[in-house]
């Protein structure tokens, strides 16, 4: 007999919601991370994740939202430009029939949730800090050896969940391959204060080195993150904060007014790297172990959330979470979400940030393509929603109808 229904390899944002998804199912879940737990206190300039709106319907149906709500910056519209043009994309919360295309949440904010909402699951254990050391796939469960600060345990689990990370260790014991495209970019992720309030709107402006966007947070900040060669890298993080701020403000403009104060600023070397299978024997991937992508347009964190949902879906009523067709279903169901929204990261960042003579006029009338367009843009707004990726017969489909846009 197995000692756990399912063993989440991975205590990040996407395995500890996943957890909280099945917390108030019959299932007994283990949730094995590397890292001890963060510590640390808040500041104005604390990276945030933008969630759409996909997202927020998905921790409502987990039961977080309402708290999670407090610490939320909503984003009410969307500013889409390339740099030197005119043509821009527009999306607001009124046109979708939302109160808010997303929010932008701390990462802080989320992991706290999540933790205090683990600390009560009756059918939930903690192994923090663990490392994964090995495993061994049988006919109807897995063994897992797990190094726990020095001392080797082997625990039993029906099913395996790859949440790990783009360099997922569960996937490279398992020998699952995946592909991946270096973009020779880095994000570099920072905050500023403005001299003007944003109104709640988000904007992506697209230069030739890569996108520079700006997502609302409280008290006239936003969340910057400017993606830049990675040669450049090195000297963008070590410059001035004062020529750091110039520059950004050249490259942005004076929607905003000036930039006022910089906060840290972090790097983080850019790729997309896919999984070629999403479920092996006994074994399923999800979030970036699966797919890690661009963050152009913030799609990565959502997508996974919806991983999330698709597997409690699949898998919460089950005696056994591991058998081969729900893993297969599994798979069929996230296979179309996952390529596309991999493809339309990939061809922003290939379009948008090259120099190719005569793609720049392209670029600049598909923008004005986009909207004015009333088919495409409600296409372009569905998937910026992430509504495209969540079937109706999700478990989180149950929460408002309303919050789906307007046809």
């Amino acid at each position: 007999m197995s000692d756990f229904d399912i063993a989440i390899v991975g205590g990040g944002l996407v395995g500890t919601s996943l957890a909280a998804a099945l917390s108030h199912t019959k299932l007994r879940v283990v949730l094995i991370e590397a890292a001890a737990p963060p510590s640390g206190t808040y500041s104005w300039d604390e990276r945030c994740i933008a969630l759409n709106d996909a997202s927020r319907r998905i921790f409502s149906a987990i039961g977080l939202w309402d708290v999670l709500r407090a610490e939320a910056e909503p984003i009410v519209a969307t500013h889409i430009s390339e740099r030197g043009r005119f043509g821009t994309t527009r999306f607001s919360a009124a046109e979708a029939g939302l109160d808010a295309l997303g929010y932008n949440v701390p990462l802080r904010a989320i992991g706290a949730v999540l933790t205090q909402a683990l600390a009560t699951a009756p059918n939930l254990s903690l192994m923090q800090p663990a490392r994964l050391a090995g495993v061994t796939l049988a006919d109807d469960h897995a063994v897992l050896e797990i190094d726990a600060a020095g001392s080797l345990r082997t625990l039993n689990a029906k099913l395996v969940v790859a949440a790990d990370g783009a360099h997922s260790v569960l996937r490279n014991l398992l020998g699952i391959a995946a592909q991946t495209r270096d973009y020779a970019q880095h994000a570099i992720v920072s905050a500023v204060r403005l001299s003007r309030p944003h109104k709640g709107v988000a904007y992506e402006r697209f230069t030739p080195d890569g996108p520079l966007a700006l997502i609302p947070k409280p008290d006239a900040a936003a969340s910057l993150v400017w993606t830049v060669p990675s040669e450049r890298a090195e000297t963008m993080l070590g410059c001035s904060d004062h020529d750091y701020l110039a520059e950004a403000q050249d490259t942005f403009g004076g929607r905003l007014g000036r930039f006022t104060a910089l906060g840290a600023r972090r790097g983080y070397p850019l790729s997309r790297i896919m999984s070629v299978q999403l479920a092996a024997a006994r074994t399923v991937l999800i979030g970036n172990a699966a797919q890690s992508l661009h963050p152009v347009a913030a799609q990565g964190f959502n997508l996974g959330l919806r991983d999330v949902a698709a597997l409690a879906q699949a898998v919460a009523t089950l005696d056994d979470p591991g058998a081969a067709k729900p893993l297969a279903d599994y798979e069929q169901r996230r296979a179309h979400d996952r390529s596309r929204v991999s493809a339309v990261t990939d061809f922003m960042v290939r379009t948008f940030s090259n120099r190719i003579p005569g793609l720049a006029q392209a670029r600049h009338w598909g923008l004005i393509a986009v909207d004015l367009a009333p088919p495409l843009r409600n296409a372009m707004l569905r998937q910026h929603l992430g509504q495209l990726g969540l079937p109706r017969d999700d478990f989180a489909a149950r929460v408002e109808a309303r919050s789906s846009p307007r046809e």
